[in-house]
């Protein structure tokens, strides 16, 4: 089967794109990355300027929309960086790491993805999803290669507490099968949320247990399309005590979103996802 070119126009590097905590299930081997978005099995790589893709088991050619969607090509990188650039350290970072995508993840697998990363770290937030995902998602093979769809709200719901924590969610596998449960049965329509005002949805989501005003702004901007949102986890709250509040006390997360909505402006999601990714990796 030969791969088929997806035609990119503006700043891209998938690599940082897919290895930047956003997404869970990308593998790379031999240059590839293997993942499954929204129930295909998806293997691409990037050399240069071209990135090019095999699907199964929708087509390529079909798929080239999702593909577009899901890397946000929508978005006018050029223009967002001018505006985020304004501030020098999220200059630098750009100059870094230029091409890196927030992306625009399938709701309610990033729903769970985030209820997962509760006081977890990312290789284990993609070991529990791909567990899940191998235990009650649907087989989707590529060259004899088997990866699964994400189990939808109904099989989770159904698999239940302990299941989930058989599979190694610990003290998240209950607010898994809540918020499982609450999906499944209407009490919260993911896809709805977003065309809902930032601040109503990020309300809404922040009724399930087990998610709080970080776990809500990663679902916001990530799949949510809330550009506006400013998740704040330890990397984020280093980089802005380090960079931008020096020698004092760090202000508590609630008064740092504030001023970082304030300060880096209606792109802060961009600004946020460069600054996660330079503070991480600068470890």
């Amino acid at each position: 089967m030969v791969a088929v070119r997806l035609e990119i126009d503006q700043p891209f590097d998938l690599a940082a794109s897919l290895e930047s905590g956003q997404a869970h299930r990308w593998r790379r081997e031999d240059g590839w990355y293997s993942g499954v978005i929204r129930g295909n099995f998806v293997k691409m790589r990037q050399e240069g300027e071209v990135v090019e893709f095999r699907s199964e088991p929708c087509s390529e050619a079909s798929l080239l929309p999702l593909m577009q969607d899901y890397f946000r090509l929508d978005d006018d990188l050029v223009a967002i960086y001018t505006e985020i650039t304004r501030d020098q350290r999220v200059a630098s970072m750009v100059d870094r790491y230029p091409g890196l995508r927030v992306l625009r993840l399938e709701p309610w697998e990033c729903f769970i993805s985030f209820i997962c990363s509760a006081n977890s770290n990312i290789p284990r937030i993609h070991l529990v999803m791909d567990r899940m995902a191998t235990a009650y998602g649907n087989p989707i093979d590529m060259d004899g290669q088997i990866r699964h769809s994400f189990p939808g709200p109904v099989q989770l719901a159904q698999a239940g507490e302990m299941e989930l924590r058989r599979l190694g969610l610990g003290f998240r596998a209950p607010y898994v099968a809540k918020a499982a449960q609450r999906v499944s049965e209407g009490w919260l329509n993911l896809d709805a949320l977003v065309d809902v005002p930032y601040p109503e949805a990020k309300e809404r989501l922040m009724e399930c247990a087990g998610i709080g005003p970080k776990i809500a702004d990663c679902i916001a901007v990530f799949s949510l399309d809330k550009l506006e949102a400013f998740p704040i986890d330890v990397w984020v709250r280093r980089a802005l005590g380090e960079w931008y509040f020096p020698g004092q006390k760090t202000p508590p997360d609630r008064v740092l979103l504030e001023w970082a909505q304030d300060h880096f402006g209606r792109y802060c999601g961009y600004s946020q996802q460069y600054l996660f990714h330079g503070r991480r990796l600068e470890k």
